[in-house]
């Protein structure tokens, strides 16, 4: 159990990227620059505000340039860019991205269908993007998606993870995000990686992008933040889900992790009724109702009138 509250939980917030990827209403370029607006005076240091990808692959995001462009961007906050490689890194360091995020899997399968490449040629073509940003100021976090499983190929081996950590230290990429692509984690699972990625990796520089898939999203950020990880990705509304991945539904929910954190206890430094108003806004500018369950029920605070 946990006994110590006292460290920040840090949360990533990845709607505008991760969320709004597989939304098939397309949002309008100035609705995602509004909302990343909203987003950089809630508190959070990190958001990921798009990615360099191939319109064709995420037509949703197609406008990556002029968001980057338009945001009005808060001192202190970290504005990523997901890129898929040496492309894509050059059209986010044009747009001023503070940090760049590659992707590869830990499964081949699903590497092959996200990133049409097997992991050998993915890790060859992050040492090129590692060669290009050197000398500038941006930072590189790389994420192994299916940390946890593979919708695929299943069980993934814990050492096979820990490869690919130590494969993109040897590359000199600092920051590391370990994915549950598809909510297959499990929280003592969770707990025993973390553990031992963290005797390669600080808490600074480890991330746990978790999805809710099966339920067990909130569950996993706890066994997480008991073994010692302090950031975490998470979307509002518990929007998102990789496209290339069958049953991926979305991302733990921002507002229900952080009232969790509030409730327990647990330092975020998130205004959480601001976001619970971004919730609230976000069926009628997607069209649909959303997963986060805090913007339905309202917090434990927000108490109702007596029955006549």
């Amino acid at each position: 159990m946990i006994t110590d509250f006292s460290e920040t939980l840090i949360v990533q917030e990845v709607s505008p990227r991760d969320g709004l990827q597989i939304e098939p209403t397309w949002v309008e370029t100035v609705d995602k620059i509004a909302l990343i607006d909203q987003l950089s005076l809630a508190g959070f240091s990190r958001i990921e505000a798009g990615s360099f990808v191939s319109p064709k692959a995420i037509p949703a995001l197609r406008d990556g340039e002029r968001v980057f462009k338009g945001i009005t961007r808060q001192p202190g906050v970290i504005y990523v860019a997901l890129i898929p490689n040496l492309k894509g890194a050059q059209r986010a360091l044009a747009t001023r991205a503070d940090e760049l995020n590659l992707v590869m899997s830990a499964s081949q399968t699903h590497n092959l269908a996200n990133m049409r490449m097997r992991c050998e040629a993915s890790l060859a073509a992050f040492g090129e993007i590692v060669q290009y940003v050197r000398g500038t100021t941006v930072r590189l976090n790389a994420s192994i998606a299916t940390t946890f499983g593979c919708p695929f190929e299943g069980k993934i081996d814990e050492d096979r993870v820990l490869q690919i950590v130590e494969a993109y230290q040897e590359l000199g990429i600092q920051g590391i995000t370990l994915a549950d692509t598809t909510g297959m984690a499990n929280p003592r699972q969770v707990d025993r990686l973390v553990r031992r990625v963290l005797q390669r990796v600080s808490p600074a520089d480890l991330t746990l992008h978790f999805h809710n898939t099966r339920g067990l999203g909130l569950c996993n950020v706890l066994a997480a933040y008991e073994a010692g990880a302090r950031r975490f990705d998470a979307a509002l509304g518990g929007l998102g889900g990789c496209p290339f991945a069958p049953g991926a539904s979305g991302n733990i929910c921002t507002e229900d992790l952080v009232n969790l954190c509030d409730e327990i206890g647990i330092h975020t430094g998130i205004d959480l009724p601001l976001l619970l108003q971004l919730s609230r806004g976000l069926p009628a500018l997607l069209g649909h109702e959303v997963p986060g369950q805090l913007a339905k029920a309202g917090r434990n605070c927000d108490l109702h009138p007596s029955p006549s």
